[in-house]
């Protein structure tokens, strides 16, 4: 069970909303992919438009958590500004914390992203920052209070994969808070190194959406990361220098 401020959800994967290239196809990937949380970027969200026209009113959000972010933001005043409409229009008082310190690479800012959460928790939100793989960072959220650190596994959209998956490690090995890897991810491959290194859970969106059949590539992620969790709980073997044979050599018959 993932476990965020108050709310559980069985499935680890969070699946963002844009990019697709229909409401159609957006609504198969998000089934094919066992996701409870969506996630979207509020200002690119027109919430006086009720006709279909987004994925509002195409699923049935009561069988989802909606997880707002606030991309577009370039400064904490901002992002808080985001959340709070976010929460006045009813869709959740969960919030990605997501701002951007550099256009090209889309990398947060640590110092902006961090007095965001701060403001956003005296407001009694359920914070959860984007940053990119600081092991210092992450415990200074932690310490602060967010619920959960969403650390990059490579810049946004990238299909990069895990770049640093020692810092990944760090993070994740001294978290009080679930860890999930949010960008950068392009395979199912990715999804399941990710969850090997003891990640909670993982975002994607155009891993998914960019991909030639969403709907395949939502199903491929979804078995990566449960694949990826398994093989963390049951404890993989140790990396060895040497062979080691599969069979006990005692008692075999000498020739």
């Amino acid at each position: 069970m993932l476990n965020i401020g108050k709310y559980a959800f069985e499935s680890r994967l969070l699946l963002g909303t844009g990019k697709f290239e229909d409401l159609d196809v957006q609504r198969q990937a998000v089934e094919a992919s066992g996701t409870e949380v969506l996630t979207f970027a509020i200002r690119r969200l027109n919430l006086e438009q009720r006709d279909r026209k987004h994925f509002l009113d195409t699923l049935d959000l009561s069988r989802f958590t909606l997880l707002p972010n606030t991309a577009g933001a370039t400064n904490a005043e901002e992002a808080v500004r985001i959340a709070e409409l976010a929460r006045a229009s009813g869709l959740c008082d969960m919030i990605k914390v997501e701002v951007i310190g550099d256009g090209r690479t889309l990398l947060p800012d640590p110092i902006e992203t961090y007095r965001a959460c701060e403001m956003l928790l005296e407001r009694g939100f359920t914070v959860l920052p984007y940053i990119s793989d600081d092991v210092i960072l992450a415990k200074r959220l932690q310490l602060l209070g967010v619920h959960a650190v969403m650390p990059g596994a490579s810049p946004i959209g990238a299909g990069k994969g895990l770049i640093n998956p020692y810092n990944l490690e760090l993070i994740i090995e001294q978290a009080a808070v679930p860890v999930i890897v949010d960008a950068g991810l392009r395979s199912p491959k990715d999804a399941a190194q990710a969850m090997e290194l003891g990640a909670d859970g993982v975002l994607l969106n155009t891993a998914v959406s960019g991909s030639r059949d969403p709907v395949k590539m939502a199903k491929a992620m979804r078995m990566g990361v449960e694949a990826g969790r398994l093989a963390y709980e049951a404890g993989m073997i140790p990396v060895k220098r040497y062979a080691a044979a599969s069979s006990p050599a005692e008692g075999m018959v000498q020739s």
